[in-house]
């Protein structure tokens, strides 16, 4: 039995409809992360990432001191207090090591381009538990799996420009927290990277 020539027509409009959107979701999700100049974020540039909405802090940079003003090892990944500050450059390293290009919600290294008083790297790695969980350094660079899941972060799309994420898919086994990366304010006023409800609205400055 033949299919009817009307059914048949609108099952080409519902698969072709079905692809495109197949197609779109797939563009969005390698599409290259863009800088404030419009031009692809690169491995092994330095950039500095800074807020969208000014007013509350500046750039990124590092921290070492705590709230009793002693030095703590690794450093902290904190947000400038002064918004026209740019803070501290950093590279994005992807977890293809052949790709030269940084993409959208991919696995990427990020690492501050300084050097601090800690024998420490400045890779950016997640740390924490019992629901509090910051971004410090210390971090890995490269080598994806389980012993490195902790160092994963992504860039997404969000309200038309980016955010910070952190839900690593380079370990098949693990089940890693995942969330958007916000600002915690603490009790001395110091703006820390942290897992959040309202994610940072970045933007990437060649440095």
């Amino acid at each position: 039995m033949k299919t009817p020539t009307p059914l048949l027509f609108l099952s080409l409009i519902l698969l072709s409809s079905i692809f495109a959107t197949f197609l779109v979701a797939v563009d969005s999700a390698t599409s290259p992360v863009l800088d404030m100049e419009g031009n692809e974020l690169r491995t092994g540039t330095d950039y500095y990432i800074l807020p969208v909405v000014r007013g509350n802090g500046g750039g990124l940079t590092l921290s070492t001191t705590t709230s009793n003003g002693t030095i703590t090892c690794p450093a902290n990944v904190v947000q400038e207090q002064n918004e026209v500050d740019n803070g501290l450059p950093l590279t994005f390293s992807p977890v293809d090591p052949e790709e030269g290009v940084i993409r959208v919600a991919t696995d990427t290294n990020i690492k501050f381009s300084a050097v601090t008083i800690c024998a420490q790297s400045t890779v950016w790695r997640l740390a924490g538990s019992a629901g509090n969980f910051f971004v410090t350094t210390g971090g890995v660079e490269g080598n994806p799996g389980q012993q490195t899941v902790s160092n994963w972060f992504r860039i997404d799309e969000y309200e038309g420009d980016y955010k910070l994420a952190f839900c690593p898919t380079v370990c098949d086994i693990c089940r890693p927290v995942c969330g958007d990366i916000g600002v915690y304010v603490d009790e001395n006023g110091t703006r820390r990277l942290a897992l959040g409800d309202v994610p940072l609205k970045v933007m990437f400055k060649k440095a």
